[in-house]
């Protein structure tokens, strides 16, 4: 078994080696009752330091990935064997989770304003009373058919550049990648709503129907939190997986 840590990848080293134990456990098909390796042997196959190896097992535990049978080792449990097919606890942008239903979508910019921030905004994003937030507001489209609709905040003081000489129509994570401030993680809220009627009558979506809300704060590895979104999904197009424990 050889190290499988992306070498480019911004993240927290713990992540990445918690992500990379995750693919282990999958690539050598063990199952659950499966003993892993011990540390001496994960450490040397990774290449990482014992401390941060021990991070990246607490979190597997905490996940419910492995249990830990004390004086024995560490297991693997049903939890990791369990697949769920589009699961909405995946962080990613909603361009890759569109693709990923099988979408082919273009981003059409609606709107796209440096502006105060609403009071939800500044709490969420920890900005003072002087702060300015970028507020872009965008469709995600397959043809002429909209299927997300999206607000995202994104604090001022990260994103150096005028607004008008950015190309908002890509992926906003990678575009903060590009100010080193890519987030990594999420919290995030759902529930089942109607398009504002406003939002409706101004962009002719009267036809949407019922939608699934996304309300979301991305935050970088160190939890500096860097965007707030709202993704407001055409519930006739998508379907989420999740698992309970």
């Amino acid at each position: 078994m050889s190290s499988v840590l992306p070498l480019r990848d911004e993240r927290s080293l713990v992540l990445q080696l918690r992500d990379a134990i995750s693919a282990m456990i999958e690539e050598r098909g063990l199952q659950p009752g499966d003993q892993l390796p011990t540390e001496a042997e994960l450490t040397q196959a990774f290449r990482i330091s014992r401390p941060a190896l021990r991070e990246a097992l607490k979190l597997l535990e905490q996940d419910g990935t492995i249990y830990v049978k004390h004086g024995k080792g560490r297991f693997v449990s049903a939890m990791a064997t369990l697949q769920v097919e589009r699961p909405i606890t995946c962080f990613e942008s909603v361009t890759d989770m569109v693709r990923r239903f099988g979408y082919k979508p273009t981003n059409k910019v609606l709107s796209v304003a440096e502006e105060d921030p609403p009071e939800e905004v500044q709490a969420a994003l920890r900005l003072n009373a002087r702060a300015r937030v970028i507020r872009l507001e965008r469709l995600r489209m397959q043809g002429k058919e909209v299927l997300v609709y999206c607000i995202d905040y994104i604090p001022r003081a990260i994103i150096p550049d005028h607004v008008s000489d950015i190309d908002w129509s890509g992926s906003v994570l990678n575009l903060l990648e590009r100010y080193r401030q890519r987030p990594s993680m999420s919290t995030a809220s759902a529930s089942a709503v109607l398009l504002p009627q406003e939002v409706s009558d101004r962009n002719n979506l009267h036809d949407f129907g019922p939608a699934f809300l996304v309300t979301e704060v991305a935050y970088t590895p160190i939890g500096t939190p860097v965007l707030f979104s709202k993704d407001y999904h055409r519930g006739s197009r998508f379907t989420f997986s999740f698992v309970r424990k």
